[in-house]
């Protein structure tokens, strides 16, 4: 839309894929709630905390690395095929060369580049695939990485921290407009101004006011520099939460946890934007959320507790455990998930014959 003669940006769609740009507006906790469902149309969004690094080649080699880490736990969302594989073990390795190959051809991939990556995600292996060049690598990397959300594209929502020099702030810029060019990736900056790189276009970005009904402003623990994170896919334990991954061995062993769903995409008010639950069993209506050091925060607390309220309006109960309270007391907090669905069961057990 525009507003006074200016464009204004209304949802992740609006934003063009093919410069850097800087985006105006909304805070940064707004940002990632939005980011957490993505509407139709959209790409995946990968958030890159910007460091301070003054060499644009340097910024681009370490961004690579973190971009074939994530791909690499996304495994095997983007060869479906490889589902079938437990590990590296025996002829394991062929097996996900052959499949990432037979893919590539399908997909159009690049084979070399698909087999490396699905042999390294097979085996856990972090070596970056030396022999590739940094554009094979960064082209590759964004086709897999929308291909593990099933979205065309990639875009960086890329993190400035307050005070950047203006040498850090060009040489992040460079390193940018080389991930559009080279990788095809979208570059949108975020967080504090740009002040020195004048080049990059800016774009007012306006979340969704259902987006701020929920959230409220919810602020975020700063992420380490250099650092990328990114949303859950639908149906698995975030692949880089440890806390969900225990939770989930746990549970896979325990014949009372079936039905369970993780990170299910649920709108929870007509007038609000669809949030995730981390883990949902839809049937007993009990939802467990796990929560990271960011829901310490105030304004994060706060959000909570409302879209938990209205959550509980909506006929669920809502467990929340820290990821200390996961890694640390696993065994009661599975006791008290099974008391919570024992009890939903018995419920529904005993409202059966009158239905």
């Amino acid at each position: 839309m525009t507003c006074e003669g200016y464009f204004v940006a209304q949802a992740w769609t609006d934003l063009p894929l093919d410069r850097p740009i800087g985006l105006t507006g909304p805070q940064a906790g707004t940002l990632a709630l939005s980011i957490e469902v993505l509407p139709p149309g959209a790409p995946a969004i990968i958030t890159y905390a910007a460091g301070a690094g003054e060499r644009p080649a340097q910024i681009i080699e370490a961004l690579l690395a973190q971009l074939d880490r994530t791909a690499r736990e996304l495994f095997p969302a983007w060869l479906p095929e490889a589902r079938q594989l437990e590990g590296a073990a025996g002829a394991g390795v062929a097996a996900v060369r052959s499949m990432a190959l037979r893919a590539a051809e399908q997909r159009g991939h690049y084979g070399p580049f698909l087999a490396d990556l699905a042999e390294r995600a097979l085996s856990r292996q972090a070596r970056p695939g030396g022999r590739l060049s940094a554009e094979i690598r960064a082209a590759g990397l964004a086709r897999v990485i929308a291909a593990g959300f099933d979205r065309d594209r990639t875009a960086l929502l890329v993190r400035v921290p307050v005070a950047l020099p203006a040498p850090a702030e060009q040489a992040l810029v460079t390193a940018a407009r080389w991930f559009c060019d080279a990788g095809g990736f979208g570059a949108w900056f975020t967080g504090a101004p740009l002040n020195s790189a004048d080049t990059v276009e800016t774009i007012p970005f306006g979340t969704p006011d259902r987006t701020a009904l929920l959230a409220g402003d919810p602020t975020e623990v700063p992420a380490p520099a250099g650092s990328v994170s990114y949303p859950p896919i639908t149906g698995r334990p975030h692949p880089a939460s440890h806390a969900e991954q225990l939770l989930e061995a746990a549970l896979s062993t325990a014949p009372w946890a079936t039905g369970r769903q993780w990170n299910q995409p649920y709108q929870v008010h007509p007038l609000t934007s669809p949030v995730r639950l981390d883990l949902l069993w839809n049937h007993e209506r009990c939802i467990v959320e796990i929560d990271g050091p960011e829901h310490r925060q105030a304004t994060q607390f706060a959000a909570d507790r409302q879209r938990d309220v209205l959550l509980h309006l909506a006929g669920y109960t809502v467990l929340r455990f820290t990821n200390s309270q996961i890694t640390q007391h696993h065994d009661l907090v599975l006791s008290q998930i099974r008391q919570l669905l024992d009890g939903r069961r018995a419920e529904n057990h005993e409202r059966a014959p009158h239905a």
